[in-house]
């Protein structure tokens, strides 16, 4: 296909373009202000983020719908029609309460139909006889159609009017009336400015950005071609620029100095080889040489460890901040939540037995008498390790020499938290930072959102582990089973977890609620054993006695929210129960169903939901976590997904992963070209592109790339 087949209806014959006058694309006019209509429809359009007539063009379709005849309309589904005003009125209806109608008689090539709109008195002036419309609704009785949706529309009616975008769209502005304005500032699609280098496009085979986004919002044009080719266009671009701001972020981070930790061995090798309790795994110990080759440069390491549950990310860690206590400096690891903080601070000083490491723990329920004495040790360097939330980033928290940074479920932190970590530092320079991420990450996702870090990877799980054995219960008796299978297990000494999705019962949510199970279980299935309640809205102390109570085994049963998805260590615990299973994420479940098996006994996950689940089908059958993730990502998309959204960067508006996985890939290869030919994107043909860049990243993503 040629790159601007959908461009156009009728190709220039060559005569016609080279008489055609040279003409320039003039964007200030896409700074236009957007003129609306109502009140009500312009602060909807504000709500949308839709102040000019550049917005508005780039406020993407999110699907395209055939717009019917009035010939095919069927029943009462759902449906959009082009049709032309034949007569329109308005009446009052007698019955008290009732809301005035406007009644229309429209028709296309193919019919005749009653058009209604309720409470729209004024339509009868602005859609005289003669005015085109653009009507979404249902066919009800006798021909009536009523109206949910209209505005005004050049479209010709008549029989198969072709193809009709959709918009996201708010109350007040619908996606008919968006279709509208688009309709209207049509002609302003030629202002649009190509910021592709023209070598770049034909080895691509791409349209102009122009044509592209005329094709998305008008898919369906006399040649009949199709939208795609003009949406993975816009993909490309909006990958490619994301890929080139990546590439500057690691270059700006490259830039910068860090302490080199590079001494032999000490604290570490007798930490390894006295005090860890197990071997580590071969994958763990390639870890740790790629984080000493990191930290022996002057230049920060940022590398993101992720790994398979259970796959010991943690030793990991506290490795790589030992290095930096045996080079008399300090060493940070941040949590996103009090609960995982805790645990982490329990883990640590579990790991460390005998050795004089004090820890830290820092978190927004920390006392005050306490905070002021961490504050203290912390800026005079007294506390070499500390643990906390985002307390960490406070301005009153000082270091005395913060080489080493841990962030755990660093995706849930923004951007700016995880700066502000980095100013912690001493002036001057930048700490080492490892990002952990409990979630195995898909390749595409770990490209598009990661592109920045190097990347460590753990697969393989300590020797002993054992598979979860994991069942779908659906049934009633499947039920009464479970609960027995999970009795028997606490009679053994074992302990269970059960989660819920809800802290308290809802009108809305039809779902377990943590505090009524705890409840429910405590005078019903469980009523002989010790129950314990953690949720993320109990005060700091309450947490800390549940986790306690089910950490020292005086608590057979945890009732819990997702709120224990990540860092919890039980060995004891045998038995995860998750009520509405079908709620969660697989990757959310897979880290569930990861807080047991980490003892020597065989242990199961019981998931309570639709067995026609595909999510649940797969967990069922499957127990890699890298696998999982790949599943999930094809059933859920990019946008849902944990660590997307939130990195700074990937906030994709067009591009589709996994689909689009073949156009990141391709992206990625023309970015790294660019980046070895043109750091700084001086040459003139990629002018536009670096201008691109700002617009969509800020100056920041300007600092050129180096090797």
């Amino acid at each position: 296909m040629p790159p601007t087949a959908f461009a156009t209806s009728r190709p220039l014959q060559l005569r016609q373009l080279a008489c055609a006058p040279v003409r320039y694309p003039r964007p200030s006019r896409l700074e236009t202000p957007l003129s609306i209509g109502s009140a009500k429809m312009r602060r909807a359009a504000a709500g949308l983020g839709l102040e000019t007539v550049g917005d508005l063009l780039w406020h993407l379709p999110r699907d395209q719908r055939e717009a019917r005849s009035l010939d095919e309309l069927r029943g009462a589904e759902a449906a959009t029609v082009v049709v032309e005003v034949k007569s329109i009125s308005s009446r009052s209806l007698r019955r008290r309460g009732m809301r005035p109608l406007v009644e229309a008689v429209v028709m296309d090539g193919t019919g005749t139909v009653k058009a209604t709109f309720f409470n729209q008195p004024w339509l009868v002036r602005r859609y005289p006889p003669g005015t085109r419309l653009l009507l979404h609704g249902r066919l009800r009785a006798r021909a009536n159609f009523n109206v949910d949706a209209h505005a005004p529309t050049t479209e010709s009616p008549g029989g198969g009017s072709g193809v009709v975008s959709h918009y996201p769209a708010t109350d007040g502005l619908s996606s008919t009336q968006i279709h509208s304005l688009v309709r209207e500032h049509e002609a302003c699609l030629r202002e649009v400015i190509e910021p592709l280098p023209a070598a770049l496009r034909a080895s691509e085979r791409l349209p102009d950005r122009g044509a592209a986004l005329a094709a998305v919002h008008f898919p369906q044009h006399a040649d009949g071609q199709i939208v795609d080719p003009a949406r993975a266009r816009l993909a490309f671009e909006e990958l490619l620029l994301l890929q080139l701001a990546l590439l500057r972020r690691r270059a700006a981070r490259q830039r910068a100095e860090a302490s080199v930790l590079a001494q032999p061995r000490t604290l570490t090798a007798r930490w390894l080889q006295e005090m860890l309790p197990f071997t580590l795994t071969a994958d763990q110990s390639r870890a740790i040489a790629d984080i000493d080759r990191d930290l022996s440069s002057s230049k920060p390491m940022q590398r993101l460890l992720m790994g398979e549950v259970g796959s010991g990310k943690t030793v990991v860690a506290l490795y790589t901040m030992l290095r930096a206590l045996e080079h008399g400096t300090q060493a940070a690891l941040m949590a996103p939540t009090e609960t995982l903080a805790e645990q982490h601070f329990a883990t640590l000083n579990a790991l460390l037995p005998g050795a004089v490491i004090p820890v830290g723990l820092l978190t927004g329920s920390t006392p005050t008498r306490r905070r002021a004495d961490i504050l203290s040790k912390l800026q005079s360097g007294e506390l070499a390790l500390v643990v906390g939330t985002h307390a960490l980033v406070e301005e009153p928290v000082r270091f005395a020499s913060l080489t080493v940074a841990v962030v755990d479920e660093q995706h849930r932190f923004g951007v700016s938290q995880r700066a502000a970590l980095d100013r912690k530092a001493r002036a001057g320079a930048s700490p080492h930072t490892l990002h952990m991420s409990a979630t195995p990450i898909p390749r595409t996702l770990a490209l598009a959102g990661y592109g920045d870090l190097d990347l460590t990877v753990l697969r393989e799980l300590p020797r002993g582990r054992r598979p979860v054995a994991t069942f779908v219960c659906s049934t009633a008796r499947e039920r009464t089973r479970a609960y027995e299978r999970i009795r028997e297990e606490l009679r053994a000494g074992r302990q269970a977890f059960v989660v819920c999705p809800l802290v308290e019962e809802s009108e809305s949510l039809q779902a377990r609620a943590a505090t009524v199970e705890y409840e429910r279980l405590r005078s019903g299935e469980l009523r002989n054993f010790r129950l314990a309640l953690l949720h993320g809205q109990l005060r700091p102390a309450a947490k800390q006695a549940a986790m306690a109570a089910f950490s020292s085994g005086t608590a057979d049963v945890l009732v819990a929210t997702s709120v224990i998805e990540v860092g919890i260590d039980v060995p004891n615990a045998t038995v995860m129960v998750v009520e509405d299973a079908d709620r969660y994420g697989i990757s959310q479940l897979h880290q569930l169903r990861g807080r047991v098996g980490r003892g020597g006994h065989q242990s199961l996950c019981l998931m309570f939901g639709p067995k026609g689940s595909p999510r649940l089908r797969a967990l069922e059958s499957r127990a890699d976590g890298f696998e999982l993730a790949e599943i999930d990502l094809r059933l859920r998309g990019e946008g849902e997904l944990a660590g997307v959204r939130q990195h700074g960067l990937t906030q994709l508006r067009v591009a589709q992963l996994p689909h689009d996985a073949g156009l990141l890939e391709r992206a990625r290869l023309h970015a790294r070209r660019i980046g070895t030919e043109d750091p700084g994107l001086d040459r003139g043909e990629h002018a536009l592109l670096l201008q691109a860049l700002a617009e969509r990243y800020g100056p920041d993503a300007l600092a050129p790339i180096r090797a």
